[in-house]
């Protein structure tokens, strides 16, 4: 009761010292020379801010008293008028107003000119309002699709530029913005919080609740052109709203949010009484469309329970062979990244235990499979009950450790069924697997893949024993070498697994070494030394090579330096692969980062791309080769005589050296076409200002070849395999 008493005591206090405001004002401005007729336009579609009595046709409001206070204490005579225009920006270009109420900011006008602005009347508060109950499921403010009034798009932009993301709809008036909440086009809906208070007086809107917590507040601005005379009334205009006290403008604030402004039409009495008339016709009508609704549930359910016998084995919960069908579908292109095996089990001596144990016991030991294996099923695989006691299971192919594990939980738990109640009836098993390849992915025909699982499986019921058989145990072998690169690639770079070779490369004129290539070795913890024929493919089709290149590149660094603290300058050509050059990759910072850390020079690292980098994507690979030797690198083309060379690519790549692969003077073909295709190529090469080294010389006679052409670089076994860093620093001859 005493709250309430001095809430009103403080509304008087306010509104009397609004009063002797607004009665010193004229006085002021009396004392001035005569005043001045300001035309104002302003919207009438914003109550209490802005609106027209629907009695006297006056424009009242909050802003308009306000202004009018300003107005006159600068010194005009203020005249409000209702703008025609749908947009503020247009309202500016029309000379009928002196000035345009309300802007958040200076904008452009609709012909495009600038616009000057005064100084904020007021802080107008903004607020989003939902419907209730859904405040939780509201995302950020800059990730919102809000709904706005189209007479508010200067302010929309303003929010736009405040909150970048935020998705603003713009709405001719607010009973279309309701709909469009209502039916979820939008998240909520931004409008002046005075607004709000006015507008969800009508009883249609009771749903809606206003977000205290996503208050945001607008300056609220007087504008017009910014001429000469457009800055002369707005400059009169800030001396007039200086001189507003702040009691003013909580008085005006608090009169005009609390008086019941809002007056019911037709709509809204039928909103709130129209239930009492209409209940006779609205019990007539929940009546039909509780029959009806029950009519169409018992369908619904009918269909439900169709649809289930048609996808769901009844006996056990599986899916049926048609809905397994679905399923391995919906899975296959949901992950096409996934390896996938498909198995079809069934009970070899099925028929014995429902003749000997009874059909019952028979079901029993179904359900208890199912049991079992769903128990082991992520939400990325499926079972079925093909019929009978053959099952079917799409499962991952996560190698040979999953089988065992599958056959210990599962398998050996059915085969021992009755064995574990006191029976001695040992249940046998016979499995087919197939392991799905690439092309089952794309082109998929689950029926297919069970045949072939199928033909596994009848494999082992004619060897009259148990187990399980692959139908393409090679894919098998695959996928199970595939697994064991990918998995195990994190532990082997931080154990040392995973090592950095070096192949020295010659100066065959001179005898001395003039640097070396860094290559990759892998002591595999399961498969042993691994040549990077047997991974790099793999982790390539993984997109995976970036992270052992970068563990390369970061050795052969640390191995520079630690030769530059001995004394000893070396230089080192390092692969890049294909996989490597993506747009949002900067290889030559990455390379420069190296640089900096180690304390080296750029010219002890060398960088090479393979050809095939050209043929995948020559724009990039241009755009590549061009930063790296822009940075200092010297870049080098590898494999350059692998199958991709072009003469195009020569023109187009900014390259510094090329290294030559030696196919064409291999045994195979014409040995003199050969020889004459490697002369021509070597000549070229010089032609075109680059260097050249050959890569793969493995006789003497290769090597006098290649020095009599003009290519006396080289590397190859004839010279050196690939050896360790301990080796290599062993070497002699260093140039």
């Amino acid at each position: 009761m005493k709250r309430r008493f001095f809430n009103n005591l403080l509304s008087s206090l306010i509104c009397v010292t609004a009063a002797l405001s607004f009665a010193v004002m004229p006085v002021f401005a009396a004392s001035g020379e005569s005043a001045k007729k300001l035309t104002i336009g302003v919207p009438v579609d914003r109550c209490p801010v802005f609106y027209q009595d629907a009695d006297t046709g006056d424009i009242l409001g909050i802003g308009v008293d306000l202004m009018r206070a300003a107005a006159e204490e600068a010194g005009y005579e203020p005249t409000f008028t209702v703008i025609t225009e749908t947009a503020l920006k247009a309202a500016l270009d029309n000379p009928a107003y002196d000035a345009v109420l309300p802007f958040g900011s200076a904008v452009q006008s609709a012909s495009g000119q600038a616009s000057v602005v005064s100084d904020s009347l007021l802080q107008t508060p903004f607020t989003l309002v939902t419907e209730g109950g859904r405040r939780d499921e509201m995302p950020p403010l800059n990730k919102l699709k809000v709904g706005m009034l189209r007479s508010l798009s200067t302010v929309s932009e303003s929010v736009g530029r405040r909150y970048p993301g935020i998705r603003i709809t713009l709405y001719d008036s607010m009973e279309e913005s309701v709909r469009a909440l209502r039916k979820g086009e939008v998240d909520a809906l931004l409008h002046n919080s005075y607004v709000w208070s006015y507008a969800l007086q009508k009883p249609a809107y009771s749903d809606l609740a206003v977000q205290p917590d996503a208050m945001f507040s607008m300056d609220f601005r007087v504008g017009t052109l910014d001429t000469p005379a457009g800055r002369e009334i707005i400059a009169r205009l800030n001396d007039g709203i200086a001189r507003l006290p702040d009691a003013l403008r909580q008085a005006v604030i608090l009169d005009y949010t609390t008086r019941r402004l809002y007056r019911y039409d037709f709509s809204d009495y039928l909103h709130e009484y129209g239930l009492v008339l209409l209940l006779g016709t609205l019990l007539l009508i929940a009546l039909i469309v509780i029959t009806f609704m029950r009519i169409h549930a018992i369908r619904m359910e009918q269909d439900e329970k169709m649809r289930r016998l048609i996808d769901h084995d009844a006996l056990t919960g599986a899916l049926s062979l048609n809905g397994f069908r679905k399923r391995v579908e919906e899975l296959l292109r949901a992950h096409p990244d996934i390896p996938y095996l498909l198995a079809y089990v069934n009970i070899k001596n099925f028929k014995y235990i429902n003749e000997s144990l009874g059909k019952n016991a028979g079901d029993d030991l179904l359900r208890f499979w199912v049991q079992k294996t769903r128990e082991t099923l992520s939400d990325k695989e499926a079972l079925c009950r093909v019929g009978a006691d053959h099952f079917a299971m799409l499962r991952h192919a996560e190698g040979e450790e999953k089988l065992r594990k599958d056959d210990q939980d599962i398998i050996d738990a059915v085969r021992n069924y009755f064995v574990d109640r006191g029976k001695e009836n040992r249940v046998q098993i016979c499995g087919g697997i197939y392991v799905l390849t690439p092309e089952d992915h794309q082109n998929i025909d689950v029926d297919h893949m069970l045949d072939y699982a199928r033909v596994a499986e009848k494999r082992v019921v004619d060897t009259r024993k148990d187990g399980y058989a692959f139908y393409n145990p090679d894919q098998w072998e695959r996928g199970k070498h595939i697994a064991q690169v990918i998995n195990y690639l994190p532990t082997a770079l931080q154990s040392g697994d995973v090592q950095v070779w070096y192949q020295p490369q010659m100066d065959y004129a001179t005898g001395q070494v003039i640097g070396a290539e860094a290559l990759c070795r892998w002591d595999h913890t399961k498969l042993g030394w691994m040549q990077p024929a047997d991974f790099i493919p793999t982790l390539e089709e993984a997109d995976l090579i970036y992270d052992l290149d970068r563990f390369v590149w970061d050795k052969v660094c640390q191995d520079l330096r630690r030769w530059k603290e001995q004394g000893v300058h070396r230089s080192v050509s390092v692969n890049v692969s294909r996989c490597d050059i993506r747009e949002d990759r900067d290889l030559a910072e990455h390379f420069l980062h190296l640089i900096r850390t180690y304390g080296l020079e750029i010219k002890q690292l060398r960088i090479e791309i393979t050809e095939t980098a050209y043929v995948e994507n020559p724009g990039l690979l241009i755009r590549t080769t061009q930063k790296l030797r822009q940075a200092g690198f010297k870049v080098e083309m590898d494999d350059f005589g692998s199958g991709y060379s072009s003469l195009h690519m020569l023109k187009e790549v900014p390259v510094d050296r090329i290294k030559l692969d030696l196919q064409f003077l291999t045994d195979s073909g014409d040995p003199e076409k050969g020889s004459a295709i490697v002369s021509c190529m070597i000549h070229m090469v010089h032609l075109l200002g680059m260097e050249i080294i050959a890569e793969g010389v493995e006789t003497v006679e290769q090597a006098d070849f290649l020095r009599s052409k003009g290519c006396a670089e080289m590397q190859g076994f004839y010279f050196f395999k690939p050896m360790p860093a301990d080796q290599l620093e062993k070497l002699g001859g260093w140039d």
